[in-house]
């Protein structure tokens, strides 16, 4: 693809992006302001939640940087961002829109293939409209984004995308990213097993009004999970170790970005959302302290896996700036 075709191609995904965000981002500043426009009447007592305005200012605030993204692919001033206030939002949004890119296609297939379930409880105080909005401007805004920052990444670090494992350096820290890759991977496996039973119908420690809910969400999140812990662990491995030197670094790369920063946006989203609980749960939502921990769990492995990637990243632009100055 010429550079013109591929800067007009840019410039129109991301415009898409921005365009998903605004239903989004409109719906969010309603609710913030008090109204309750998408809600069920016999719901509106729950706005009066603090924590709810909380939640809904966050996620405001992490639709807006996503904006502000699709625009620092396609505007001059993009470029004079640092790299890793631009890296790091990226690499969430991609772990966290990502995931649903993958999970609404199986969701909507099996809604439409396998026999109906009864709604969630938590869906009956928001209007059907509502979820239409959302997750179809989530699904877009996905899309488009990603492969925003894609092409983006393709013209600004094309050296580093097209090179080879192999040829990936060797440096002061390489023991210690080795070192915390197999941590992260010793805490994914474990992670990714009690994903997978609950994927497979497993419901032990879940709490009773998750339980009486509709299992296929669940079951496709938790699929989701365990294979974002397992691909994220090993790319990162295939990368620290450099299995199969003569393979191109950029499928490789790929994976471990996307599939890394799924386990950290998802496994601190849990951790955010469970820390607004301010009252203590019910007995329906009540659940035992292994299952607490196993929510913390991912948020730790992405966190291990940023730690490597933070490394990396600062010594080769520290690489960069030392042939600069030799220069």
């Amino acid at each position: 693809m010429d550079p013109n075709s591929a800067g007009a191609l840019r410039r129109g995904l991301c415009a898409a992006a921005v365009v998903a965000t605004l239903p989004y981002l409109t719906l969010k500043l309603l609710w913030l302001c008090g109204s309750t426009v998408g809600v069920a009447d016999r719901a509106e007592a729950l706005f009066e939640d603090g924590a709810l305005w909380v939640a809904n200012l966050v996620t405001f605030g992490m639709d807006s940087v996503a904006l502000l993204l699709a625009l620092a692919f396609v505007r001059p001033w993009g470029r004079r961002i640092p790299v890793g206030l631009l890296v790091f939002p990226m690499w969430v949004a991609t772990g966290l829109l990502g995931s649903l890119v993958l999970e609404l296609p199986v969701l909507l297939g099996a809604e439409l293939l396998l026999p109906q379930e009864a709604p969630a409880a938590q869906q009956d105080w928001l209007q059907p409209w509502v979820f239409v909005l959302v997750y179809g401007g989530f699904a877009l805004q996905g899309l488009a984004l990603i492969a925003g920052f894609a092409l983006h990444a393709r013209e600004r670090w094309a050296d580093l995308l097209g090179s080879r494992i192999g040829e990936l350096p060797v440096t002061a820290t390489h023991r210690l990213r080795q070192v915390l890759v197999w941590v992260a991977a010793g805490l994914a496996l474990p992670l990714a097993a009690a994903e997978l039973y609950r994927a497979l119908g497993g419901g032990y420690g879940l709490p009773q009004s998750v339980l009486d809910g509709p299992h296929r969400p669940l079951r496709i999140i938790a699929a989701t999970t365990a294979l974002m812990l397992l691909a994220a662990c090993a790319a990162f491995l295939r990368l620290v170790l450099r299995l199969g030197p003569d393979r191109p670094l950029g499928p490789t790369l790929m994976v471990a970005w996307c599939a890394a920063g799924s386990v950290f946006g998802w496994g601190s989203w849990a951790v955010f959302a469970d820390s607004l609980r301010f009252e203590a749960p019910g007995a329906a939502d009540a659940v035992p302290p292994v299952t607490q921990l196993l929510a913390v769990g991912p948020a730790a492995v992405g966190l291990l896996l940023l730690l490597v990637g933070a490394v990396t990243l600062i010594e080769r632009a520290s690489g960069a700036a030392d042939v600069e100055s030799a220069g």
